[in-house]
């Protein structure tokens, strides 16, 4: 067994909606059906006994040894702790050739799988060892290591469950969520809100206390120190017992409390220097607890407690605190709910003042405190004391975040309860936190688990925004650009900022920001990640599409153009027509359950994807009687059709009517594929709930010209001939751009063409065929890059179609795509029509401006 090739679908894709691994498997012919393999499948249980069923999917299939890897790909996350159910292996048309699709939750964690995967199943060919448990290990610190920490997970999971998309900008927590001008970030608990001058403040502990104490607000005495001599003046100044910690620290790090000695304190000023400059305060006896406010409310309070062992008169101190940490729940950084306790210098140090070393067996019920600060980071616990919470204390927790500028804070507060307020019983806010922890919310070690990511993300998003701008998905095989560009015009007249992206680049505003083929889901994300972007318009490619997937989650409006034969057959296992309309289906599978899609009731391939559709369906057509649109409008629902010298929107008995005299693009109808383009557009414009009049106004103003929709049947005048130049490269682009060009007078005419060489040998002689009927003259070049073609190759495919013209009757091949252009163009006179089908577009159509200004 061997795989050839594996990538990440970062998004829906043609297996399923989730996110997954592909890999390319080759088995020669007697690892094809396991059964043939003697003690093959005994000894894969041996070495990893949870495996599971092995079973081929569909009924007459064999298990392969890639049904094999697609199970334990599988199996072997699952039990790393991975949230995975989906797989698949699907047989190609190349014997021995496996797609294998394995869902994951991280990526790296999903690539590694398939890696161990293919070693466990090697080693049980060979009889050789394999750790399962070590694989399976690896797999889980690997899924530790990438996931969202808790905190950073709470609020991103409380956004899905608003429907609100998110995105992970690093490998950490900083987290977009919503698209475009609709997106909010956060980073764990800070929220994009809250400005860099309140964070400064809350770091600063010294000034964070005159602030609070200045407004009101109880807090400890004590101030900045600049030695251990002036720390001991300040001690006895506020009195004894006191807290060190540093001025500028977090997660409990260099703090010590309840200082009572001058060997103490300096002991305490060495730890807390490590960190930065030291601060000295009054120690307030009680507990110490954790107050969550988020916006202008208390939305959680935890009481924590240091680390600690109870001893049973049988085990050392040390033997506690192994016992404690293999509680499941306890690991190490912020990735589980509680953190493992150390027995640190700090921890010895601690007991020390018992007189307890690690090797001392305390009594039963004695409690051994190992820490005098009660983080969570550093093996403490919480409970939960939300319902206990006295308003007053809750309005002072929330003036302290206010009065620093806080959105999310943690409000750290010594009393010795939340029961009463903290005036009547000499406690105070001790510490604020711009980023606070969450577990201790999350997941407390006693008491109610609060969910407190849904006020966070209730913070950012008003009520019913779900952070989404209007996305438009566009695929097809032929007008695919040329519509994703009209929708944007439409969307651009209503006065919105559009992102776009298409086979030319990526357009935000009108402003290119990217060139080349950018159809793909990188460019995708790319748009809804920019901040000035008010609706997506999506050119979705069927490259991209199997690549990585979608670029988003899921499009208000999804519109097939059509499907064809010429749509790169014979690549990436896409074989036939059908092929290419369950790859190009994916985006009609993906519209949100309110928006809709635009699908060509005339293609039936594109009509078959209403059942997918999980939204609405607007049919278009230029033929209103066709039975697919008379069904749809029978049954009330929307339609697009030409009725005369007009295009018509119609639902139920109500229309729209748009005169085709009004849109330039489709000069007065004649130009058929460019009618079907806007029918689809409007169907769209119409779907996102554009208003009927900045549709007219902006058909209207759409001029289809070599700046506006480059090489899209751009007209030009040289000399009094016409010239058209486009991008078409199919045979069903050229079947719809002779019936566009038949619609033009002219006395003779001629075609520059060449062939693009990841086609079929059949869809290359087709153009020919076609043209060949509509041309009186063919120049053929070769492209400027052959695709994996020998030299010269295509161009014999080229004359192979025009061999027995009906009309054809001068062929000529020449070098070199501008040198063609120019052939063709010495030999034009007044009342003449060109085809110039470009290669390289924006060089080509310079050219042609530059001869059409000479002449």
């Amino acid at each position: 067994m061997k795989i050839s090739r594996t990538r990440a679908l970062r998004g829906p894709n043609l297996w399923s909606r989730n996110t997954a691994i592909e890999s390319i498997v080759h088995c020669p012919p007697e690892e094809q059906d396991v059964s043939h393999l003697a003690g093959f499948e005994d000894r894969l249980r041996a070495r990893f006994p949870s495996v599971g069923l092995l079973q081929a999917q569909g009924s007459g299939q064999t298990l392969a040894l890639a049904h094999v890897l697609e199970t334990v790909a599988l199996t072997l996350q699952a039990q790393a702790g991975c949230t995975v159910t989906f797989s698949r292996t699907h047989a190609t048309l190349e014997p021995g050739t496996y797609q294998v699709v394995v869902e994951y939750t991280e990526e790296a964690v999903g690539r590694l799988a398939v890696e161990r995967a293919e070693q466990l199943i090697t080693a049980a060919l060979n009889d050789t060892p394999f750790d399962a448990a070590a694989a399976i290990a690896e797999l889980h610190d690997l899924d530790e290591d990438e996931r969202m920490g808790p905190s950073t997970g709470s609020i991103v999971d409380a956004a899905v469950a608003r429907g609100i998309p998110f995105r992970r900008l690093t490998a950490g927590s900083l987290v977009q969520l919503g698209w475009g001008s609709k997106a909010r970030r956060i980073q764990a608990a800070e929220v994009d809100q809250t400005s860099a001058v309140a964070e400064s403040i809350a770091q600063d502990k010294d000034l964070t206390k005159r602030l609070l104490h200045a407004a009101g607000v109880p807090v400890p005495l004590g101030r900045p120190a600049t030695d251990v001599e002036d720390a001991w003046t300040v001690a006895l100044e506020v009195g004894l017992p006191v807290v060190l910690k540093p001025q500028d620290g977090n997660q409990g790090k260099g703090v010590t409390v309840n200082i009572t000695t001058r060997a103490q304190l300096e002991a305490a000023y060495a730890t807390a220097l490590e960190y930065g400059e030291v601060m000295v305060e009054r120690f307030l006896p009680g507990h110490d607890f954790r107050l969550l406010v988020v916006g202008h409310q208390l939305v959680a309070a935890a009481r924590r407690e240091p680390p600690q062992v109870v001893g049973d008169g049988q085990h050392t101190i040390r033997e506690l605190v192994e016992l404690v940490n293999q509680d499941p729940r306890r690991g190490t950084g912020h990735g589980t709910a509680l953190t493992k306790v150390r027995l640190d210098d700090i921890a010895i140090a601690r007991i020390a003042t018992e007189g307890l070393t690690p090797e001392s067996v305390p009594v039963q019920g004695q409690r051994v405190v190992l820490r005098n600060n009660a983080n969570l980071s550093t093996g403490g616990s919480a409970t939960d004391v939300t319902d206990d919470v006295h308003p007053e204390v809750a309005a002072r927790a929330i003036e302290a975040a206010q009065t620093i500028g806080l959105h999310i804070c943690g409000v750290d507060v010594v009393c010795e309860s939340v029961l009463r307020p903290l005036e009547e019983q000499s406690g105070g806010i001790v510490e604020v936190n711009a980023a606070p922890g969450l577990r201790m919310h999350l997941a407390p070690s006693f008491g109610k688990a609060r969910n407190v990511g849904v006020p966070m993300v209730d913070q950012l998003f008003h009520a019913h925004d779900d952070g989404r701008i209007p996305v438009v998905a566009v695929t097809g095989t032929n007008g695919k650009t040329t519509t994703t560009r009209l929708i944007t015009h439409l969307f651009t007249s209503h006065g919105l900022r559009v992102g776009m992206t298409n086979t030319d680049g990526v357009y935000v505003n009108g402003r290119q920001i990217d060139s080349g083929d950018c159809s793909g889901p990188k460019s995708a994300r790319n748009v809804l990640f920019h901040p000035e972007v008010d609706a997506a318009v999506l050119e979705c490619a069927r490259g991209g599409i199997l690549r990585e997937g979608l670029g988003f989650d899921r499009c208000q409006v999804a519109v097939v153009t059509n499907v064809g034969a010429g749509d790169h057959l014979g690549l990436n296992f896409i074989t036939t027509v059908e092929d290419v309309a369950v790859l190009k289906r994916v985006i009609a599978q993906n519209v949100a359950a309110t928006g809709y899609g635009v699908l060509n009731a005339a293609d039936p391939h594109v009509a078959a994807m209403a059942g997918v559709c999980p939204g609405q369906v607007i049919f278009f057509a230029a033929d209103r009687h066709h039975p697919v649109m008379a069904t749809h409008r029978a049954q009330g629902n929307r339609v697009v059709y030409v009725d005369g010298d007009a295009i018509v929107a119609a639902e139920s008995s109500w229309r729209e009517t748009i005169p085709l005299r009004d849109i330039p693009i489709t000069r007065n109808g004649s130009i058929g594929f460019q009618v079907e383009n806007v029918m689809a557009s409007v169907a769209a414009a119409w779907a996102a709930g554009l208003p009927w009049k900045t549709i007219h106004r902006g058909l209207s103003s759409f001029v289809n010209d070599s700046d506006n929709a480059p090489g899209r049947f751009n007209i030009m005048d040289y000399k009094g001939a016409t010239l058209i130049a486009d991008y078409g490269h199919n045979p069903d682009a050229m079947r719809a751009l002779v019936a566009a060009v038949q619609a033009l007078p002219a006395h003779r005419r001629s075609v520059v063409i060449s062939g693009a060489g990841d086609r079929r040998d059949e869809d290359i002689r087709e153009q020919t065929v076609i043209l060949g009927a509509a041309f009186d003259d063919a120049i053929l070049y070769q492209d400027a890059a052959q695709r994996g073609r020998d030299d010269g190759e295509v161009m014999a495919l080229l004359r192979e179609g025009l061999q027995g013209a009906e009309r054809t009757r001068h062929v000529e091949e020449v070098r070199g795509e501008f040198l063609a252009i120019d052939t063709a163009l010495a030999r034009l006179n007044p009342g003449d029509l060109c085809l110039v089908l470009v290669d390289q577009v924006e060089e080509a159509l310079a050219h042609l401006a530059q001869r059409c200004s000479e002449g």
